[in-house]
């Protein structure tokens, strides 16, 4: 399940609203919202991801949240090293062998790295 998936099953749970009545409202497939909540789809439209925020009737911080989760749900991303450290490159590349292998914790932790590194640069 992607991160934007889950948010949005979490909000559509706590307003009774099923994957089916979300679909047609949002002009789409029951199987491609489940799909896409799994991550077995790309990352949302710009357009679903209004249409899920109007429907749920999401505001305000919840909203920008939602639309901060979908572009960080592609299932398959890709990370372009060319020009840094090598060590940058063997660190993507075996983040990527190891991902699947990563509990909770561990990703606890280097998601701490990382909104670090994100405050550092001013970003966060």
């Amino acid at each position: 399940m992607t991160p934007f998936g889950r948010r949005v099953r979490q909000l559509r749970a706590a307003r009774g609203v099923t994957l089916a009545q979300m679909a047609q409202a949002l002009g789409v497939t029951p199987a491609y919202l489940s799909a896409l909540e799994h991550g077995k789809r790309g990352q949302p439209t710009f357009t679903l991801i209004q249409g899920a925020i109007h429907h749920l009737g999401v505001i305000w911080d919840e909203a920008d949240e939602l639309i901060r989760l979908a572009e960080l749900s592609h299932p398959r991303i890709v990370i372009d090293t060319a020009g840094l450290e090598p060590e940058a490159t063997l660190f993507a590349n075996r983040l990527a062998h190891e991902v699947q292998w990563l509990g909770p914790s561990d990703l606890a932790a280097l998601t701490s790295i990382l909104d670090s590194a994100a405050r550092r640069r001013g970003s966060a």
